[in-house]
């Protein structure tokens, strides 16, 4: 059988290669090989869509030795959980690519960068060894750092080292766990399926893991106090690596937090459920908060991404207290649409403000107003993706944030104050369409420019799934269930 998985999986890499192999070709083409091999990575992630998961554990499983006389191998493959975010990836990555094709600052490093980091994304999320997911994860944040640094804004030195000292520090903890879990293995194994079948620390051992491995995620995520690289990365960061960041590294945290956390050592899991769940809510209401006090509009997308993937954070510790299979099923298969709807929600916001940002050269909100008559399609497209953020009935938030207040009702119900951030994050998104877009325009934004056609290719897609998944979630939640409902935790 096609190794498909693996295909998808190198496929940038390969790109990558023939980039720095053609480093005299011009711009055009070199943003043309991006734009292909994204494309044929989309349609391998497709491919591997349409093979589906099984009821059982993983699927369309690929392995082979690498270091067999430590228990390490090649090993990928998917489920439920992984699958939708490694569709998500790829189409983040390729619309990216579709966006940045007007790069003319080092194209091929450029382009070499987002390749390299597309193949560490996908194969962070579609690794079953311990140490390949590792060498993925870590490859990421070499990759991001050089993207902030070499193409961000005026602070883009500062900002891209914060973000590389944070999630390098904050992933050797990681390292920890995973060599404390290939100890307690027996036979000593990196195989990941065989830690989630049978975990294999208890008791003090497991929470210190726990305890590891909540230290890298919470830092990833980011979670109130370990947020404070966010803001800073996202709003020096050029728009393309914003939209990768928040759609795709960030769900490295949450999507590690199930795999590992919850999936690994349980009982430990389970007796931190609570507190656990605290740092959830807090960072969903902090997110709000902080995002109430902005006046840049890029700031602002930026800790409502923390206020959302607090949610998430609500929905596994909420899984992880549940005592009845439903209601635990309920609570992931929100937490891991809340993942992809974010990733297309935010990324199109990051989308809408770069584009704002390239033609007026500020993201004050003060600085602006009336720009829904100037812009119309710009305008509308970002009073669309607002209103998604905020959680608005018919778009992509709704459902998974519903599923997950839902199970949060049945098992701790104070834990319901959580809700308070969609009324904040209503307040603010509707602050800024008024300040932004309402009432008459400025005179020197008569003669902005609407998208274009390369911005309309790359924003498009986001709105109609952003639409499609509100008002049709059953196309991905289907795929979710089939893996949350057999969960054992």
């Amino acid at each position: 059988m096609l190794p498909i998985v693996s295909i998808t999986l190198f496929l940038p890499l390969l790109g990558a290669l023939l980039v720095m192999a053609l480093r005299k070709t011009p711009a055009r083409v070199v943003h043309t090989i991006g734009i292909v091999t994204s494309g044929l990575t989309l349609l391998g992630a497709i491919w591997m869509w349409s093979r589906g998961v099984n009821a059982t554990g993983f699927a369309q499983i690929e392995q082979f030795d690498w270091m067999p006389t430590i228990g390490a191998a090649y090993r990928v493959g998917v489920d439920g959980i992984s699958l939708p975010l490694v569709l998500l990836s790829a189409l983040l990555f390729f619309l990216t690519f579709i966006f940045s094709a007007n790069i003319k600052e080092r194209p091929h490093a450029y382009v070499v960068l987002m390749l390299i980091l597309e193949t560490a994304a996908i194969g962070t999320f579609t690794a079953l060894d311990a140490i390949l997911f590792y060498v993925f994860f870590e490859v990421s944040l070499v990759s991001m750092y050089f993207m902030i640094a070499g193409w961000g804004h005026e602070d883009r030195q500062r900002a891209a080292l914060m973000f590389f000292l944070y999630t390098l520090l904050g992933s050797l903890p990681l390292l920890l766990a995973i060599l404390g879990l290939y100890l307690g293995s027996d036979p000593h194994t990196f195989d990941m399926r065989i830690w989630i079948e049978h975990p294999p620390l208890t008791g003090t051992g497991a929470m210190l893991a726990l305890i590891a491995m909540l230290f890298t995620f919470a830092v990833k995520t980011p979670v109130f106090p370990f947020h404070t690289w966010l803001p800073a990365a996202h709003v020096q960061a050029p728009a393309a690596g914003s939209v990768i960041l928040a759609g795709v590294m960030l769900k490295f945290g949450t999507y590690g937090l199930i795999r590992f956390a919850l999936q690994m050592t349980p009982d430990a899991f389970r007796d931190a459920g609570i507190i656990i769940l605290i740092f959830g809510v807090v960072a969903a209401l902090y997110g709000a908060f902080a995002a109430l006090a902005q006046s840049d509009l890029k700031r602002l997308v930026a800790y409502t991404s923390v206020n959302h993937m607090g949610y998430i954070i609500v929905g596994v510790a909420i899984a992880a207290l549940a005592t009845e299979p439903a209601v635990r099923a309920t609570a992931l298969d929100g937490s891991v649409l809340q993942m992809i709807s974010h990733g297309l929600v935010t990324g199109a916001l990051f989308f809408l403000v770069g584009m704002l940002q390239d033609r007026a050269h500020t993201r004050e909100m003060d600085h602006f107003g009336g720009l829904l008559k100037v812009v119309p399609i710009l305008g509308w497209s970002f009073v669309l993706a607002a209103f998604a953020s905020l959680g608005l009935p018919g778009l992509a938030h709704f459902p998974a944030e519903f599923q997950i207040f839902l199970a949060t009702l049945e098992v701790e119900p104070v834990a319901i104050i959580v809700i308070l951030g969609i009324v904040i994050t209503a307040g603010l998104y509707l602050r800024a369409i008024g300040k932004v877009f309402l009432g008459e325009p400025d005179e020197k934004w008569t003669g902005m420019a609407d998208l274009n056609i390369r911005e309309v290719l790359a924003l498009g897609p986001l709105l109609i799934l952003i639409v499609l998944l509100g008002i049709a979630p059953a196309w991905v939640l289907d795929i979710i269930h089939q893996t949350t409902v057999t969960l054992k935790f």
